[in-house]
């Protein structure tokens, strides 16, 4: 193994930006050979696939240190620290803090604090990311919603924001190291702002934000809640060119009565309206969604208002989970549907989620795209649409392409005369 710490994210975008904070944390402390696994808790596959690899690691690597941190961690942290290959477990806030890497709390087998009396969130200054061309930038941390399936409240506490001036700072550090594209990241950025003073609305803090960092070319919003899209931000995604057209919604169902029994806030047709709205707004823009299949008491027809809702609200990027009971929440307690028709529904919803992407790819030949450039010729369109170039550039730099035709993968383009 490497005599430097390692960071093996599993999970969110989060955890992407938490993990570069553990990673200089853990060589400010002088760690040696450590891995650090940053662990998910949003199902209960996610978890096992967790397991699976620190014990490997462990058999491959008898002498590294193992840490586990993350949500998995923070919620169940006697679990980890009864696997015999584990040295040392840390909750979500000490797994940021250079003191839990000290020697002087090397002994301690478990460092995890009460995660729901977090009020706040410290600041935490990077300079880049291992391997990326764009950067995320935490602005949120937690969720003060209880959605009956989800256990990550439990992991991450009550929301707490970021306030803008360290948002700021982050994003001019980012950009002074060459990124080009920021993606703000939480739990449920939606709710930004509402535990700072005068209250500002994430559409308010993201207008100040592009004021005060001009020099940033792209940003890009991770997950937003359907029933929290404020008018600041609405008009924003109509009026600013920097503001990418890609937004992810956090759906879950499109069976009014499924979504309320997940005590989702919104309704199926509030995510018609929604989606028609902002392709009023910006008429480039192009929607993900978070989609789960198999919750509880779902039947066919149920199910079947899921699928239609992908074409009535004009759904391309499916992301697609069959339900996963997670302890101690609600849903685990209602009538379960079996697992093989969780995982039927599943790949059905992703074959569709296929489709949609191949009829939104089939539209694109002849139109030129920005594309930003992951590593060598691969690369992302402002709608998130993936690219192969004709040539080789710079990862995290910006190039104008002629899509050209499509492939298995996504798009095929050639740099524009």
């Amino acid at each position: 193994m490497s005599t430097s710490p390692k960071v093996i994210t599993l999970g969110c975008r989060l955890n992407a930006f938490e993990s570069e904070v553990m990673r200089i944390r853990a060589e400010q402390a002088g760690l040696g050979d450590t891995v650090i696994f940053n662990t998910c808790a949003v199902t209960s596959e996610a978890e096992r696939q967790a397991r699976q690899q620190i014990r490997k690691l462990r058999r491959e690597n008898p002498d590294t240190r193992i840490i586990v941190s993350g949500c998995a961690a923070q919620i169940a942290p006697e679990k980890f620290a009864a696997m015999p290959e584990v040295d040392q477990v840390l909750g979500n806030e000490e797994k940021l803090k250079l003191e839990s890497y000290l020697p002087a709390q090397a002994q301690e087998k478990i460092l995890v604090s009460d995660i729901m009396q977090a009020t706040e969130i410290a600041g935490h200054l990077i300079s880049g990311f291992e391997s990326r061309s764009r950067a995320f930038v935490q602005i949120q941390q937690g969720c003060d919603h209880r959605c009956t399936f989800c256990i990550i409240p439990f992991g991450r506490g009550n929301s707490r924001s970021v306030p803008l001036d360290h948002i700021v700072e982050q994003v001019r550090q980012l950009t002074s190291q060459g990124y080009q594209e920021v993606v703000f990241t939480g739990v449920d950025i939606s709710s930004y702002g509402g535990d700072l003073p005068a209250s500002p609305s994430l559409g308010q803090m993201t207008r100040s934000l592009l004021a005060a960092a001009p020099e940033l070319q792209r940003l890009r919003l991770s997950s937003l809640d359907p029933a929290v899209i404020d008018d600041e931000l609405l008009d924003l995604i109509a009026t600013e060119p920097r503001l990418m057209p890609h937004l992810h919604l956090s759906v879950q169902a499109g069976s009014d009565l499924i979504l309320k029994r997940m005590k989702r806030r919104h309704n199926r047709q509030d995510v018609i309206d929604l989606c028609a709205r902002l392709r009023n707004l910006r008429p480039d823009v192009v929607f993900g969604a978070d989609l789960i299949t198999g919750f509880p008491t779902e039947s066919e027809a149920m199910f079947e208002d899921t699928l239609q809702l992908v074409d009535e609200a004009g759904l391309t990027y499916l992301h697609v989970f069959p339900y996963s009971p997670r302890p101690e929440t609600p849903a685990a307690e209602m009538p379960q549907i079996e697992e093989k028709i969780r995982k039927a529904r599943a790949a059905q919803l992703r074959r569709k989620g296929e489709q949609t992407k191949a009829v939104y790819f089939g539209k694109l030949p002849g139109q030129t795209a920005k594309i930003l450039v992951e590593r060598n010729s691969q690369g992302y369109t402002e709608t998130y649409a993936p690219v192969r170039l004709n040539q080789d550039f710079r990862q995290g730099s910006i190039v104008s392409a002629l899509i050209t035709g499509t492939s298995p993968d996504g798009l095929i383009a050639e740099i524009a005369p």
